[in-house]
């Protein structure tokens, strides 16, 4: 099952859950002089059923969004409690190169958000949207295959990609790879060019999400080879589509503690990848597996992991 597959399952199974907020959030954590040391998701996604406000783009329809909205309130029921009180939001692909709802929530909850948006590398001037999106509070790119229009073999080789390296290492602006093993090799070359552009691989690459991405030493040593690439960072998280997909999750941990030796604590960032977390799983057992049964971490490692890498990549 590849991780679109899970995605659809998990998709389908959301439409019988509720994501609505049935209690009251703390007003302490949307207080915007509240002075932030708790954790930091850096992976969510959010988006509206108010389609009219906020469009979907070309290709997509209501009926693709499952759940129906995952607001920023909706998100806040599910954080309550947790000790996480910042999060880096990732553009949904709902939206296309259209960041506005992103954008206006980073805006209705100050110090709360920063944003991980998309821009169209075949557009007229993507290096003076990512400054311009920045200035927003943008400090990464989410950059796929996809984008390129091609394969994952050759997917950075387009000029219009690699310019988008040579921004971020002008701007220090990190680019977000949603890819799998297949795609690394690119990365590796272009990090070669652009050895100070900080870049971030989402999910643990989507190791073990079906039987073309197993968690074998050859696909883990494609991943944590690039590890002498100093600027480059693991997201540690989308649990529920990893290994057996059931929490605990401790099925992963061996796989979490090899890429975490790799990279060091200093490179590696907990995410949820919410809502999807939260369809057949909770919140908490996505941040119970890091704060609480990864063993081989010190509390040291887990405070880097779970709020100092991303603070420096996200809010700094």
């Amino acid at each position: 099952m590849t991780r679109r597959d899970c995605l659809k399952t998990l998709g389908a199974s959301a439409t019988a859950v509720s994501f609505a907020a049935k209690a009251a959030f703390s007003t302490d954590l949307l207080d915007p002089k509240k002075e932030r040391e708790g954790y930091i998701d850096a992976h969510v996604h959010v988006w509206t059923s108010d389609t009219e406000r906020y469009p979907l783009a070309e290709g997509y329809e209501k009926s693709n969004m499952n759940p129906p909205s995952f607001t920023p309130e909706e998100l806040f029921h599910h954080m309550e409690g947790t000790g996480v009180d910042r999060v880096n939001l990732i553009q949904m692909s709902y939206y296309g190169f259209d960041n506005s709802y992103m954008l206006d929530v980073m805006d209705r909850y100050p110090g709360v958000f920063s944003g991980t948006a998309i821009v169209d590398p075949f557009g007229p001037d993507p290096a003076a949207e990512m400054k311009r999106l920045a200035e927003r509070g943008c400090h990464a790119f989410r950059i796929q295959p996809a984008h390129s229009k091609q394969p994952p073999e050759t997917w950075l080789q387009p000029e219009p990609m690699e310019k988008l390296f040579a921004t971020a290492q002008k701007e220090q602006l990190a680019l977000s790879c949603l890819i799998r093993t297949d795609a690394l090799p690119e990365v590796d070359r272009v990090c070669t060019i652009y050895p100070e552009a900080p870049v971030i691989i989402d999910h643990l690459c989507l190791l073990d999400t079906g039987d073309t991405h197993p968690v074998t030493d050859e696909h883990i040593k494609r991943l944590t080879t690039l590890n002498k690439h100093k600027n480059l960072y693991i997201k540690v998280g989308a649990f529920y589509a990893l290994g057996e997909r059931t929490p605990p999750y401790l099925d992963l941990l061996p796989l979490i503690e090899k890429v975490v030796e790799a990279f060091t604590p200093d490179r590696c960032m907990w995410e949820t990848d919410c809502p999807f977390q939260v369809v057949n799983g909770t919140y908490e057992d996505s941040l119970a597996l890091i704060r609480d049964h990864a063993d081989f971490l010190s509390q040291s490692d887990k405070d880097k992991i779970l709020r100092g890498t991303a603070e420096r990549i996200f809010f700094d």
